[in-house]
């Protein structure tokens, strides 16, 4: 049974990729660090540290641009959502003062609050934190990753 999300709760941590992959990815990296560091001596075994380092090094970039593409494919579809439900409440769409964060932050907003909220953030720039903590009655969000 799923708990009922909240401010309090809702950050979502997905323990194989956050720890598992990047902890063995950080790991390996230091690892053909120390490696590159031992052989600076030996010159038969510095092309080989060297390339092992910078391959070390793309893996690590690869994951970070894995997450960050995944992330900006969700924000597009938060937006999308967001303004479709603020459209259907309103007639109207959401007020394009507001960003990304702060229509993130508002999809947890019930529809009762989230209209007054949205535009409440769009005329006095509200942080998305603030957003969050003011939201009475929680929509859950269970679908991100």
């Amino acid at each position: 049974m799923i708990k009922e999300q909240n401010y309090d709760n809702h950050v979502r941590i997905y323990p194989p990729f956050h720890f598992l992959f990047l902890g063995v990815l950080f790991l390996t990296l230091l690892g053909s660090f120390v490696n590159f560091y031992a052989a600076l001596g030996d010159h038969h075994r510095m092309y080989s540290a060297s390339l092992i380092c910078v391959l070390c090094f793309l893996l690590f970039l690869a994951g970070g641009f894995a997450r960050v593409f995944a992330l900006r494919a969700q924000d597009r579809a938060i937006r999308a959502e967001e303004n479709l439900r603020y459209f259907s409440l309103t007639g109207k769409l959401l007020p394009k003062e507001l960003n990304i964060a702060q229509i993130a932050a508002l999809r947890f907003a019930s529809d009762i609050e989230f209209v007054d909220l949205a535009l409440k953030s769009a005329n006095e720039s509200t942080l998305p934190v603030e957003i969050k903590r003011s939201i009475k009655q929680w929509r859950q969000d269970l679908d991100r990753v």
